[in-house]
């Protein structure tokens, strides 16, 4: 019986258990990743990290919750109310959201009845993940757009950029895993990979996709839609209390979400690995035993997020796009085509193995001249040079005119005639600090 059979003979009171138990594992995972970032970023800076509040400073993330909740509620004056309060919620629904297509285990029984570890199997189940983490920035978007401030509102464009720039290149790094998988479910492709795992067959589609993962959950390093440096709060600024908490839960989740979905595409989702996989005839490939693998492995992507958090330094929104742009969306470009080429010359019978290679050599032959025939980019000359007193990016020219403040108008007491200085100012000198005598000497007055 198939996964999609299984799930739709699920009675109504299973359909709860499971709803009611994916939103608290992901309110769990949120709390322990919170954790488990300070602790690891803290050995990695060499102090301890979270230990006073619970055992190893394990409650330390709920008491942060609970602080949150009861702080004061802040709202700016110019704020559109409904919008301000509406974008945090439509950022953290979409993120529970997607998280219902996920295969966790195998078929399993729960209190006497088999059904698989899974809410919902979707013929489209890929594509419901990537409609729901771009769903998510419309709150992103909307918060920094209603919060009637500047900072938030420039952290609202770039992470709209940005979602369109690493979203085209997450999709393409899919497309390979559809080719081999031939489905879109997600249930489908781990079933693929019952004889081998996608990440070794498809490398650079693996890393194309854990490159923007990073960049479309608005992680460090590239975390600009919230860099403190330039934005203060970036998008959040203006938010506090349980709207911000709706923010800090939508960004966790968001990672455990992608972070499934990168295990479910590339390491075989809930299957054991290789050397385990092997004993007892897949033993460790039934029941319960896929919920521990796919959790086990999904800690590994969690681990390498608060790695790149606690090791590279933040990126310059110029090259976050050029590495979108230029480098990701081009790479997934040619190794798409690449492999539907392969797959094309694979399923073709009447193709000999020395026409295949005539035919790599051919491709090959016109990359290494379109390569070399492209017109090299122009050196500066002396004249095209700036002095490295200004006009590099990001420093602006130190040698700019500020133009001359006019100077102030003294006040007259009324009645007497007498002209008030400003404080600061000694007698016989003027607003500016020159003396008034040497001015209206070279003015040619008497």
């Amino acid at each position: 019986m198939t996964t999609a059979q299984l799930l739709a003979d699920d009675p109504i009171w299973l359909i709860i258990v499971k709803v009611i138990a994916i939103f608290a594992f992901l309110v769990v995972m949120t709390l322990f990743m919170i954790w488990a970032e300070r602790r690891v970023v803290g050995r990695m800076q060499h102090r301890p990290g979270p230990n006073r509040v619970g055992p190893f400073g394990l409650l330390q993330s709920l008491a942060d919750g609970l602080k949150l909740a009861f702080k004061e509620d802040i709202r700016p004056v110019l704020a559109d109310k409904w919008v301000f309060f509406l974008a945090p919620v439509i950022s953290t629904v979409p993120a529970f959201t997607a998280f219902a297509v996920m295969p966790l285990g195998g078929e399993v029984s729960v209190f006497g009845e088999h059904t698989a570890l899974q809410l919902a199997d979707l013929p489209v189940g890929v594509l419901v993940v990537l409609a729901c983490s771009s769903l998510g920035v419309y709150g992103i978007v909307l918060s920094g757009w209603s919060s009637g401030s500047p900072y938030p509102l420039l952290g609202a464009l770039r992470s709209a950029a940005q979602v369109i720039s690493y979203e085209i290149a997450m999709g393409l790094s899919i497309v390979a895993v559809v080719l081999y998988a031939h489905s879109l479910s997600t249930a489908d492709i781990v079933d693929a990979q019952q004889q081998g795992w996608f990440v070794w067959l498809l490398f650079p589609s693996f890393a194309v996709y854990m490159i923007s993962m990073v960049g479309e959950t608005n992680r460090a390093p590239f975390d600009l839609p919230e860099a403190e440096s330039e934005l203060v709060g970036g998008f959040h600024t203006e938010y506090s209390s349980l709207k911000f908490a709706l923010f800090f839960l939508s960004e966790y989740v968001n990672m455990v979400t992608v972070s499934a979905l990168a295990t479910t595409m590339f390491l075989g989702g809930w299957r054991a690995p290789w050397p385990l996989s092997a004993i007892g005839h897949g033993a460790l490939n039934t029941g319960w035993w896929g919920l521990l693998w796919f959790v086990l492995k999904m800690f590994v992507f969690l681990f390498v997020y608060i790695w790149l958090r606690g090791t590279l330094p933040r990126f310059r929104y110029d090259q976050f796009m050029r590495l979108g742009w230029k480098v990701l969306v081009p790479v997934s470009l040619v190794w798409t085509v690449l492999i539907v080429g392969i797959r094309a010359f694979k399923n073709a019978p009447s193709i000999s193995p020395q026409q295949l290679l005539i035919a790599g050599g051919v491709v090959l032959a016109l990359i290494l001249a379109v390569t070399f025939l492209l017109p090299a980019r122009p050196q500066p000359t002396e004249d095209d040079r700036v002095e490295l007193t200004g006009g590099g990016y990001p420093v602006p020219p130190i040698d700019l005119k500020v133009p001359e403040t006019p100077p102030r108008r003294r006040s007259v007491r009324p009645g007497t005639g007498e002209r008030r200085q400003p404080a600061g100012v000694a007698a016989g000198e003027d607003s500016s600090g020159h003396n008034a005598s040497t001015k209206e000497a070279s003015d040619g007055t008497v």
